[in-house]
C-alpha cells in the first residue's frame, strides 16, 4: 500500500509534539516555585519542586523497589486485559446475537462507578496480588473491547464486497481485511487502558497491600511527609509514560508497516 498523505509532515508535528508540553510543564514547575517562594507555604502542605525533585533522588532506590511490584501487576493487568477484550470483539464481530446480549449489560456495568467494585475483589480475591490485578483487568478490558469492536464493524465495505468475490472464508476475510482496519481503533483502547490498568494496581494497593507505589504513597500520607507523595506520584506517572509511550511507538511501527 502507499503511505498516507501527511507523511512528510509527521516529523514536524511529532517534535512540536514533545516541545510544547515539556515548555508548558516547565512553566507550570517556575509557577509552582514561584508561588511557594512567594507566599512562604509550609512544606508540610505544598513543597516546591525543588524540594519534590530532592526528595525524589534521595528516596531512589526505594521508589525502583516499590514500582517493581505495581509495574509487575499492571503489565500481567494490561496483557489480561488485552486479550480478554480482543476475545470479546471477536465474538462480537462473529456472532450478532452474543454482541446484543451481552454488549449492553457491558455498557450498564460501565455506568457504575467501577471504585466501588474494589472491595469485592478484596473479599473474593485476598489481599494478594491476584486480587489487584483482577480488579485492574476488570477496569480497563473494556475501552479494548469496545475500540476493537468499533474497528472490527468499521472495516471498509468494498474490501468486505472483494473478499467475498473472490471466495474468502471468514475467517480469512477477518484476518486479512479486518484486522487492519482494526488497528487504529484497537491501539486507542489499549491507550486508554494503559492509564485504568494503573490506576486499578494502585487502588488495590491503597486497599490491600505491603508494597508497590500505592503503598509507599499511603505511608508517606499518614506520616505528613508530602514530599514523599509527590515523589511516589511522579515515579506513577512515569511508569504510566512509560507503558503508553510503548504502546505509542508499536501502533506507530505497525501501522507504518500496514500502509508501506
Amino acid at each position: 500500500m502507499s503511505t498516507p498523505p501527511d507523511t512528510a509532515l509527521q516529523p514536524r508535528q511529532r517534535t512540536v509534539a514533545i516541545i510544547l508540553p515539556l515548555v508548558s510543564a516547565g512553566l507550570l514547575l517556575v509557577f509552582w516555585q514561584a508561588v511557594v517562594n512567594g507566599t512562604r507555604i509550609p512544606e508540610a502542605i505544598l513543597p516546591g519542586p525543588l524540594v519534590v525533585i530532592a526528595e525524589l533522588l534521595a528516596s531512589l532506590p526505594q521508589l525502583l523497589a516499590e514500582a517493581r511490584v505495581t509495574v509487575l501487576d499492571s503489565l500481567i493487568a494490561f496483557a489480561v486485559a488485552t486479550m480478554v477484550g480482543v476475545a470479546l470483539a471477536t465474538c462480537f464481530t462473529f456472532s450478532a446475537t452474543l454482541r446484543d446480549a451481552v454488549h449492553p449489560n457491558l455498557v450498564i456495568v460501565q455506568l457504575i462507578p467501577k471504585i466501588a467494585f474494589a472491595p469485592l475483589f478484596v473479599v473474593w480475591l485476598g489481599v494478594d496480588a491476584p486480587s489487584r490485578v483482577a480488579f485492574a483487568t476488570f477496569l480497563s478490558f473494556f475501552p479494548v473491547a469496545l475500540s476493537t469492536a468499533t474497528g472490527l464493524a468499521a472495516t471498509d465495505i468494498n474490501a468486505l464486497q472483494l473478499c467475498r468475490s473472490l471466495g474468502a472464508s471468514r475467517w480469512q476475510t477477518f484476518a486479512a481485511v479486518r484486522v487492519p482496519f482494526a488497528l487504529g481503533h484497537f491501539f486507542a483502547g489499549l491507550k486508554i487502558a494503559t492509564t485504568l490498568v494503573f490506576i486499578g494496581v494502585v487502588v488495590g494497593e491503597f486497599i490491600s497491600s505491603n508494597a508497590g507505589l500505592g503503598h509507599y504513597v499511603i505511608l508517606a500520607s499518614a506520616s505528613g511527609a508530602t514530599a514523599k507523595i509527590f515523589a511516589g506520584l511522579i515515579a506513577l506517572s512515569l511508569c504510566g509514560l512509560a507503558l503508553y509511550g510503548t504502546v505509542a511507538g508499536a501502533e506507530r511501527l505497525l501501522l507504518r508497516w500496514w500502509w508501506e
